[in-house]
């Protein structure tokens, strides 16, 4: 796989199609855009080609897909094929002050690689493949723009070997969205987030240059840890070309369970204990009743999934810890773990609500232990608070020693008397899309003021992206400075992205909200 899989159509001709979104747009000349061609194995102005390069899955991009519009367009895009062209294309936007937006399979749900300010969009899909592997040592090198898919089927065909990372997003992403938003996989409870896999990378900084960081010895004492200062910047620090990473074998065992708690916060103490005594099974979900009617058919309980992949023994032990931990639930029929695993990576309603102009987005959020219940009942109640709100609802669907991820769902729809003025129902209208957006981000805004009141974090894998961006400086407090200061020694120009992780640059503040 080599191209991007958009989330749905743009209902205009290519050249017809405009941005949604204001700010500057920054062009590329001529004579920037025949350096580009000379160095990168291929650049397009293709309208077509700068229309899907300029959104990702962010779901309100989605009802502007239905009018003709996507977020914000690049004057071109690049797709180099190697690291030596990836630093080629920087070296020359960086000395003509032309921003870069690095950019996988846009699978984003942020608006993390949609280009703010035009420039060049960086395209690395091309840049795929598995590398060298250590099997003694169980280490393996893969290139940014390899997609998930062709990951496992590596790993597991040539080496036996897996990386145990399975976002929702697996057929969608790629090695470089994972590590560019600190990603998490679905059964991250047993091998870890994509920050704890990943031991080294090869990165290309806004002036070209080339730097490996990390990946040549375990658990060194070299000074800081530079890979992990990439890791989650969203292409605001440096372009990702490779990472290496920790891999497993194949597991041989598996297990199953499944319980039913009379309460959310029932179901989130046992999920407690059980990581507290060590045991750590791959999926550990928790749904609250609104979510285990709607995907389990359970409406009056607390449904928690359970499955496990390890070293048989492993296995065996961690799900003796489980049944211990869940004795005073419910049982419930192991055949609901089958349908998750079924369903679990089905987004194919997602535009067909939005085109109908129903607004759907789901938050990622992580605290502790102890402020989760409290969180879970004080965002579901600023959500029930916006005007327009149909339906929140929340699961819990990555478990640590310390604390969960708590995953929130919403979906509104403008007021009956909010209709596009030529009186079709279809959500495109002018008035309708205003509703949407003032209603999305206020439902944003409800979600990270509540999480930040609980003292939790405002994301736990999707990342920052457009979204939360406006969030950044209050969430990091003090050390927001800092970052500021790494960018301004990193990429003094500001050609990285701008407009994200709550950075203005020389470009001005990011044109959302």
């Amino acid at each position: 796989m080599t191209d991007p899989t958009p989330v749905t159509s743009i209902d205009a001709k290519p050249a017809e199609i405009v941005d949604h979104l204001g700010g500057e747009r920054v062009v590329v000349d001529s004579s920037l855009r025949r350096q580009l061609g000379e160095v990168c194995a291929e650049v397009s102005d293709d309208d077509m080609d700068r229309a899907e390069a300029g959104r990702d899955w962010w779901p309100i991009a989605i009802g502007w897909a239905a009018a003709g519009e996507v977020p914000a367009r690049p004057a071109v895009v690049a797709r180099p094929t190697d690291t030596e062209q990836v630093a080629a294309v920087l070296a020359l936007c960086n000395q003509a002050r032309v921003p870069v937006t690095a950019a996988g399979g846009r699978s984003g749900v942020c608006g993390g690689s949609i280009p703010l300010f035009g420039g060049v969009t960086l395209d690395l899909c091309r840049l795929a493949g598995i590398g060298p592997v250590d099997t003694d040592s169980l280490v393996a090198d893969l290139r940014a723009g390899t997609f998930g898919p062709d990951v496992e089927a590596g790993l597991r065909g040539d080496y036996g070997l897996t990386l145990g990372h399975w976002p929702q997003s697996m057929d969608l992403s790629t090695v470089g969205g994972w590590l560019a938003c600190r990603g998490a996989g679905q059964y991250s409870n047993r091998y870890g987030k994509i920050e704890d896999m990943v031991i080294g990378l090869e990165v290309v900084l806004a002036d070209g240059r080339v730097v490996r960081t990390g990946g040549h010895a375990p658990r060194s004492a070299t000074g800081p840890d530079l890979t992990q200062l990439f890791v989650g910047s969203e292409g605001t620090l440096g372009v990702i070309t490779e990472g290496r990473f920790r891999v497993h074998p194949v597991p041989e065992g598996e297990g199953r369970r499944a319980f039913g708690f009379p309460s959310f916060a029932d179901g989130l103490d046992a999920c407690r204990r059980i990581l507290r005594r060590g045991a750590t099974p791959a999926v550990l979900r928790l749904y609250d009743q609104t979510e285990s009617g709607r995907s389990f058919d359970q409406p009056d309980t607390n449904a928690l999934i359970v499955l496990d992949e390890a070293d048989t023994g492993l296995v065996e032990a961690s799900l003796a810890v489980v049944d211990e931990e869940c004795r005073a639930a419910a049982p419930l029929d192991i055949g609901l773990v089958e349908r998750w695993l079924g369903h679990r990576n089905d987004v194919s309603a997602l535009a067909p609500l939005w085109r109908a102009g129903i607004v759907v987005d789901t938050v990622e959020v992580s605290a502790r232990w102890s402020a989760l219940p409290g969180l879970y009942r004080s965002v579901l109640d600023a959500l029930g608070g916006v005007e327009g709100t149909l339906v929140a609802s929340s699961h819990q669907s990555h478990a640590y020693a310390d604390g969960a991820c708590l995953y929130f769902t919403f979906a509104g729809r403008p007021p009956s008397d909010t209709d596009s003025p030529d009186g079709s129902d279809g959500g495109t209208g002018p008035e309708v899309q205003a509703w949407i957006d003032r209603y999305y981000r206020r439902a944003w805004d409800e979600v990270t003021r509540a999480t930040m009141a609980a003292g939790g974090a405002i994301s736990h894998h999707h990342g920052i992206g457009i979204n939360r961006s406006r969030f950044l400086p209050d969430a990091l407090g003090t050390g927001f400075g800092v970052l500021a200061a790494v960018k301004l020694a990193l990429d003094p120009n500001g050609i990285l992205n701008p407009g994200k992780l709550g950075l203005d640059g020389s470009h001005g503040p990011a044109p959302w909200p």
